[in-house]
């Protein structure tokens, strides 16, 4: 069994409050015997490495790290929680696992992550494709919104 470390006094002994499956992944909220503090931790099932394919042409390892940098920025001071943000990763990694190769191209990252924001929030969709999409002015955000509003 894996001795889980409390990060904040260090010690192993630690019990699971709650315990949730996701597609690849457990969570596991836990609370240290000796301080009594709650963490997280996640489990992940260790795949096949994916890469991303570059505008450029380069060959890029995914980082779902990135991917999540990038929607809690776009997410910032809008009430959203890690928690959803990490669900929304987590269905982005799943559908790129399920691509029919390990090389998938950056575009459909980006559109598979604006997918994720637009169903989070309607101001972090925005925010992540006016930088995705390199909206140059004012008109681009217009017609953007013209286009969300529509649906």
């Amino acid at each position: 069994m894996l001795k889980v470390i409390c990060p904040f006094c260090q010690k192993s002994d630690t019990k699971v409050i709650d315990k949730r499956d996701a597609e690849n992944t457990t969570r596991r909220r836990r609370e240290c015997l000796n301080c009594e503090k709650r963490f997280t931790t996640y489990e992940r099932v260790e795949l096949l490495n994916l890469y991303v394919l570059k505008k450029d042409g380069a060959r890029e390892l995914f980082d779902r790290v990135k991917i999540k940098k990038g929607m809690m920025k776009a997410c910032e001071k809008r009430g959203i929680s890690e928690d959803r943000v990490d669900e929304a990763v987590s269905f982005v990694e799943a559908r790129l696992r399920n691509h029919k190769t390990n090389e998938v191209p950056c575009a459909l990252v980006g559109e598979l992550v604006m997918k994720q924001l637009k169903k989070l929030d309607k101001v972090a969709y925005i925010r992540f494709a006016s930088v995705y999409r390199e909206f140059a002015d004012i008109t681009s955000f217009q017609e953007e919104i013209k286009h969300l509003l529509s649906k």
